[in-house]
């Protein structure tokens, strides 16, 4: 039994928290010489992630149990194949809650805060009568929030002062929708027959191919168009990564086409090796970039005309 409660808290999806860590480098380099970055609290903080969201995957998984067997690979999870009593459920779930709150409070009452609000978004997303899930396109929007709490957890692991420009938090946002909005993208592809996914899930009912691409183009040209906003503001060297990152964009639509693909289970991103090296590169020249000045680049932001 502790080992079947150990697998649908999913602690194998918990690498998705990675992106905790831009929000610590932000108010890292928000605050400069100020900052004074603890690591044992932003690690913490992390692993506060990790139990808070897999207290979410234990509702999810629980709730999704008669429509996950509509699915190709999801039809073999625990709940799918065997029942386990609710009370059970329940006893998870509020174990690897609380851990999560208790973890996060030691951090700042600002991180418990975030995690508490990453709860409330795992009973919105999955619990009736709201269930965002079941509504296209909202099932998205809500979903993707919970980037906008990990960034928020990692800036709050460092600082409480100030909050992220409000460019970071749209543009983090717009990310984690075109995250999402390609994996439901992929698990259509993979599902090929729409009668199926819509037993799967009901905001099939109005998706299609041709908009959950288009959507997914949507989101992508926004993630972009907030980070430009941000570059142009605060940090105009940055403006060298915006082409990779549209690269990127691009050849993550790519890899959802792919028989089987990673991008309907994020968890497995980390096979693809060479999406992982990509982003690894770009990682890099990011934190090098907010450390360097390039003069020239200011003419992306000037006011002025260019004399001849």
């Amino acid at each position: 039994m502790l080992k079947k409660l150990l697998k649908i808290a999913r602690i194998d999806h918990w690498g998705k928290n990675v992106f905790v860590l831009p929000g610590i480098v932000l108010a890292a380099f928000f605050l400069k010489g100020e900052a004074n970055v603890n690591i044992i609290k932003c690690v913490v903080a992390i692993l506060a992630t990790c139990f808070t969201a897999s207290a979410n995957y234990i509702i999810n998984e629980y709730l999704d149990r008669n429509f996950d067997k509509y699915h190709p690979t999801k039809k073999f999870r625990t709940l799918v194949l065997e029942e386990i009593k609710l009370r059970y459920i329940l006893l998870d779930y509020f174990i690897f809650g609380l851990l999560g709150l208790g973890l996060a409070f030691y951090v700042s009452k600002y991180v418990l805060y975030m995690c508490l609000w990453l709860l409330v978004m795992g009973i919105i997303y999955n619990v009736q009568p709201i269930r965002a899930k079941d509504i296209a396109v909202f099932d998205v929007l809500v979903e993707s929030v919970n980037n906008i709490i990990r960034l928020l957890i990692g800036w709050f692991a460092v600082t409480s002062r100030f909050i992220p420009p409000s460019s970071v938090i749209l543009g983090y946002w717009m990310i984690g929708a075109f995250l999402m909005n390609t994996k439901r993208y992929a698990e259509y592809m993979q599902i090929a027959d729409k009668s199926t996914a819509e037993l799967y899930r009901k905001s099939f009912k109005y998706y299609n191919e041709r908009r959950l691409l288009l959507i997914s183009i949507f989101y992508a040209i926004m993630a972009v168009f907030f980070s430009g906003i941000f570059i142009i503001k605060y940090k105009i060297e940055l403006i060298i990564c915006v082409p990779f990152l549209a690269m990127i964009f691009c050849y993550y639509i790519n890899l959802s086409y792919k028989p089987d693909s990673a991008v309907s289970k994020p968890e497995k991103l980390y096979k693809e090796k060479e999406l992982m090296l990509f982003i690894i590169l770009l990682v890099c020249l990011g934190v090098f970039l907010l450390n360097v000045e390039i003069p020239t680049l200011n003419i992306f932001h000037t006011n002025e005309l260019i004399k001849l």
